[in-house]
């Protein structure tokens, strides 16, 4: 075997083992917790993201709970393909950082991910969380961000169960981003439309 040969080989097998490192560890880290470590880790999780989300859009992130609140299936069937969009927006970036295209794109990519998939995962939770407490004949928002917070914290006891459950989840949140930014209105608030000739100059 030639030297060249040696080479080639060695170098596959490290950056194999680089893109291993980089990102399969948090993966391998995460399935060799036990389950009631899982349960705590994404219930304080949840618990952050939900209010550092709702403490920088104040008054929208509310809004976004109410809506999906009163609409979940059509926030629902809005947010499957919008998490699909992100899903291939962050693979084509995955990919993109790797190759010879350059990593600016790829990084604009997956930082939109990162951005958008928790975020809409926490308004999710918090809506589910929200529903639950309405029926206890209680309606503040932090009770809503602590159950849907146990909500998912609950699901680390089963790994598949946690997939599926944040998977619904961000979908309701996605589709409720969707709603507000592009539907009728924009991002303001719909109740706030006006009809001619009543309409704001």
């Amino acid at each position: 075997m030639w030297p060249t040969d040696l080479y080639l080989i060695s170098g596959v097998t490290g950056l194999e083992s680089t893109e291993y490192f980089a990102h399969g560890w948090v993966i391998e880290v995460y399935r060799v917790l036990f389950p009631y470590e899982r349960v705590a880790v994404q219930f304080a999780a949840m618990v952050l993201v939900s209010m550092v989300l709702l403490g920088i859009l104040q008054g929208r992130g509310s809004d976004a709970i109410a809506t999906s609140r009163r609409s979940p299936i059509i926030s629902t069937c809005i947010g499957l393909p919008s998490l699909l969009v992100i899903a291939v927006l962050v693979s084509a970036g995955y990919f993109i950082v790797g190759s010879s295209l350059g990593t600016f794109f790829g990084v604009i990519f997956v930082t939109i991910g990162a951005a958008v998939v928790p975020a809409s995962a926490a308004i999710g939770f918090v809506a589910v969380g929200q529903s639950i407490v309405s029926r206890l004949g209680q309606d503040r928002l932090w009770l809503g961000v602590l159950v849907g917070s146990l909500v998912f914290g609950l699901t680390g006891f089963s790994i598949p169960a946690t997939v599926a459950v944040a998977t619904l989840a961000t979908m309701l949140g996605m589709g409720t981003i969707v709603r507000i930014l592009f539907g009728p209105g924009g991002a303001t608030n719909p109740e706030e439309r006006t009809v001619p000739p009543a309409n704001k100059i």
